[in-house]
């Protein structure tokens, strides 16, 4: 599995770090609301678990899975739910927890699915920003760490179901993914 990696974009320190001062920042903001995290299966897993724990704030949790890639390395386009949220969210205030942003078109999508559900707020909090491959005006309310145009995998991120559970951000050798 390493030997896929071409180099480690962001080390397993650097993520603990920026995890926990997303986490004192949300705490901040939210001491006074109802807060549900949404994490966006299979992705946002590892970091809905480091970040719960980083926010010192009473919270609840729950999770969506969606989907738009299939296998392959580009989004589809044509966004599914899989599974959608055990509660009624009304009057909660929503924070969807992803792993990274990039055409945006997916989120804008569960967004729009999400407020006809009649929650407080929505916002949006991303461990990993790519603003260069943004399709639709959706920018994060909380991000952690910008990544370049490059396909990366580790701490949650995949290609093709692996690489999920490497402890850090690496960037995936052209070769695997281009076979």
């Amino acid at each position: 599995m390493l030997n896929d990696i071409d180099y480690v974009l962001y080390s397993e320190e650097k993520i603990a770090e920026i995890v926990k001062k997303i986490g004192a920042e949300i705490s901040e903001d939210y001491k006074d609301k109802n807060l549900l995290l949404v994490s966006v299966l299979k992705g946002s897993v590892a970091f809905m678990t480091d970040l719960m724990r980083a926010i010192t704030i009473p919270c609840e949790i729950d999770f969506m899975a969606v989907s738009s890639y299939g296998s392959g390395t580009k989004s589809s386009g044509t966004v599914r739910i899989l599974k959608d949220l055990d509660r009624d969210i009304t009057g909660y205030d929503l924070l969807i927890v992803e792993d990274i942003l990039d055409s945006g078109k997916t989120l804008s999508f569960l967004i729009d699915v999400l407020y006809t559900k009649n929650p407080a707020s929505i916002r949006i909090c991303t461990l990993f920003d790519k603003p260069e491959r943004r399709q639709v005006d959706i920018f994060p309310d909380y991000k952690g760490l910008l990544v370049p145009d490059e396909f990366i995998v580790g701490y949650g991120l995949d290609y093709n179901e692996k690489y999920r559970n490497l402890p850090f951000i690496g960037v995936l050798k052209r070769e695997v993914y281009e076979k």
